[in-house]
């Protein structure tokens, strides 16, 4: 598995966020909520134009949202998303390279290596940005930054 070990401290900016929230064991609730998303996304880039793709979570409260950044606040979305101006703020980075069934393994480390550094955590949402595109990227290309909110 290619994820970097150290963590890089990174601001994240203020995002216009739509997404599709679940609630329970992500590894029911994650796939289902993209699943959603993804059929919506004609709809949304209709009326909105789409920056990046990104989930959201909270790990202890099993809270999940597969959703996108746009551009500008939404306009006219198709039922069933929710829109959440995120504030952003002092995150840790980490980066997997590769095929997202990775993310799992990679999560579970990064977990680890937070708990052994001790890093000073804060209550917000954990951030996995989704950099490039899976239609045209190759698996083994693929980049995701998982983002832990910190002190």
């Amino acid at each position: 598995m290619n994820l970097t070990q150290e963590p890089e401290s990174v601001t994240w900016p203020e995002t216009h966020y739509v997404f599709i929230e679940k609630t329970g064991p992500f590894q029911n609730t994650a796939p289902q909520a993209w699943q959603n998303l993804h059929q919506l996304v004609p709809g949304i880039s209709e009326h909105n134009r789409i920056t990046g793709y990104l989930s959201l979570y909270k790990v202890q409260r099993k809270i999940y949202r597969a959703g996108v950044s746009l551009a500008a606040p939404p306009t006219e979305l198709p039922d069933g998303l929710e829109y959440s101006k995120f504030e952003g703020g002092k995150y840790c980075r980490f980066v997997l390279t590769g095929p997202y069934s990775n993310l799992p393994q990679a999560c579970g480390r990064v977990f680890e290596i937070v708990s052994e550094t001790k890093l000073p955590l804060r209550d917000d949402y954990y951030i996995e940005n989704y950099v490039n595109d899976p239609r045209a990227t190759p698996e083994e290309q693929l980049v995701t930054e998982i983002l832990i909110p910190t002190i």
